[in-house]
């Protein structure tokens, strides 16, 4: 049933993809400017949102703890005030699976506990914790969709992999990879996690209840092997110069079985040869 709903931060990288998603399986996407995701008034007539709107950087939130908080709590609360005011009784957050950290157990499910790395992290942990007091009590239908990393689409963000990579492959100008390029990690098209919110949206939990679901492709590429994808697609050869290693975690992978199972649904395009050829 086609219904009305509510998209913060439509104007961003997801928000373009899941306000088209929505509106090919017939609905009527809403998007409020950022200055009025606070205004009961913006949310008459909505029957879900969909809460996007944040901050996303992780080495970003190390320096600026405070706005990663004041925009991620404190905006999900101003969301939460307004749905009140205005009766909407659903909810599909956008989370990070870096909620999770660094765990020896691969892939990521929602078995894990979590244990935030950084300030983005935490902020988006937060977050769940405060929508969670809110379903308990007004009995709101909420889901939670921990994401992973974002890419494909018209994506230009080069504190991202891909785009730094496809920048490399069209300057000639060489790429720095951090060690050896073995890091592995676990990338999800954009539309395809448009698409999870939508089959959230199709799927809703019951009123008072939090879900919580793991959104990513569930195939792990390495730094190495996503520069190697990028010359196959583009026929460019990509010049790499390797820098010290970091000190980031070996592997980060999601399971999406509990999604793909009790939402229906499933990532389309799980490659990163996929994710670049869409």
């Amino acid at each position: 049933m086609a219904s009305r709903v509510l998209v913060t931060g439509a104007s961003g990288y997801l928000g373009r993809a899941l306000v088209r998603a929505l509106a090919d399986a017939g609905h009527e996407p809403v998007a409020p400017a950022r200055a009025d995701i606070g205004d009961p008034a913006v949310y008459g007539g909505a029957d879900a949102v969909c809460h996007l709107a944040g901050l996303a950087q992780a080495r970003a939130s190390w320096d600026r703890p405070l706005d990663f908080f004041d925009v991620n709590v404190g905006g999900t609360t101003s969301v939460l005030r307004a749905m009140a005011a205005a009766r909407v009784g659903t909810l599909v957050f956008a989370s990070t699976a870096a909620i999770y950290g660094a765990p020896a157990e691969q892939p990521m499910s929602e078995r894990l506990p979590d244990d935030p790395p950084h300030p983005y992290a935490s902020s988006k942990a937060v977050a769940e914790t405060v929508i969670g007091w809110e379903v308990a009590r007004r009995g709101l239908a909420a889901t939670v969709l921990r994401l992973s990393n974002l890419a494909g689409g018209a994506d230009l963000d080069e504190s991202r992999l891909l785009p730094r990579v496809l920048a490399a492959a069209r300057s000639g100008e060489p790429i720095t990879v951090n060690g050896d390029g073995r890091a592995v990690r676990d990338y999800l098209h954009v539309s395809d996690a448009a698409e999870a919110f939508v089959a959230a949206l199709h799927t809703p939990g019951p009123p008072g209840v939090t879900r919580r679901y793991t959104i990513g492709s569930g195939v792990g590429s390495s730094v190495t092997e996503v520069i190697a994808a990028v010359e196959r697609v583009t026929g460019r050869v990509v010049a790499v110069t390797h820098g010290p290693p970091a000190d980031e975690p070996p592997a980060l992978v999601c399971d999406p079985t509990l999604a793909m199972t009790e939402l229906g649904w499933r990532p389309r395009r799980a490659t990163v040869p996929d994710i670049l050829r869409d």
